[in-house]
């Protein structure tokens, strides 16, 4: 099987479209409560490698001023000759981080309230059918702006769950929002099995346990693996995992083999060991 070039305007191998636009406001807010509740010497811990707090509330700053299209002389988002695009994401990341390592908290929050409202009113009437920017780990280059934008908001779920479990918070188990990015996440499924080859109609199901359940169904084609509807039949493999696991198995909090350790499969071990392998972020 090999992937054919996207067709954008029939994306329909990526599932049924997710619209995460009424979360970005919520989530905007529980990233300020967040925030106002640390203590000063917290704001220093380590969150991601390399990364404290600090950093990570930068970060998230910059992806704010990145969606608003807002820029600064001394941070110019140009790729360089022969750069791939994770060396140019990590660097420009870096970069920003940098130019805002001397704000204070306060200063962080106050930027951070006024650039995410304006990204959560900038959303609300977004065309969800309109052609986005492209999202990597799906396979997808262009986007369909749905998918865009629900990768935006997993973003920030994602760095809110960092700092959170940097300060000794578990991650939030807010039913939708953690829904919402689990949908989003399983949309890599058809990009992740890519080099999965298999006779058309072979299906996988992946099925994710409390407090945000979940089923998703990937089925070979002649082309590719998709999510559309899938064909009736037993899948010939099924993959399930609980929420914890499957959020930080897509961004990489743990790596493919303690997520088989803790899933339960069935079916043919080799595609659901390869769906397994399921990375939802830049990486």
């Amino acid at each position: 099987m090999s992937l054919q070039p996207n067709d954008v305007s029939n994306p329909s191998w990526l599932g049924k479209p997710v619209d995460a636009r009424p979360l970005f406001g919520p989530e905007l807010a529980s990233l300020l409560d967040v925030l106002r509740g640390l203590r000063r010497n917290e704001w220093s811990r380590a969150a991601v490698p390399g990364w404290t707090v600090h950093d990570l509330a930068a970060h998230i700053l910059g992806d704010y001023h990145g969606r608003l299209g807002w820029s600064t002389e001394s941070h110019q988002r140009t790729k360089a000759a022969g750069e791939t695009l994770e060396a140019f994401i990590h660097r420009v990341n870096q970069e920003w981080i940098d130019l805002h390592a001397n704000h204070s908290p306060a200063e962080l929050i106050e930027a951070l309230e006024l650039a995410g409202t304006q990204v959560a009113r900038q959303l609300e009437g977004t065309d969800l059918g309109a052609t986005g920017l492209g999202v990597s780990w799906a396979g997808a280059n262009p986007a369909p702006k749905w998918l865009d934008i629900a990768r935006e908001f997993t973003e920030y779920w994602t760095h809110r769950q960092q700092i959170r479990h940097a300060t000794g918070q578990d991650t939030d188990p807010e039913p939708n929002a953690l829904a919402t990015v689990l949908d989003t996440f399983m949309r890599a499924l058809p990009h992740t099995l890519r080099h999965t080859p298999t006779p058309a109609g072979t299906q996988l199901q992946v099925v994710i346990d409390e407090p945000a359940v979940g089923t998703w169904t990937v089925a070979a084609t002649a082309d590719r693996w998709s999510l559309a509807e899938a064909p009736r039949g037993q899948p010939a493999a099924s993959v399930r995992l609980d929420s914890e696991t499957a959020w930080r198995l897509c961004t990489r909090g743990i790596d493919p083999d303690t997520a088989l350790a803790r899933a339960r499969i069935s079916g043919e071990r080799q595609i659901a060991e390869a769906a397994c392998q399921i990375v939802s972020i830049v990486y």
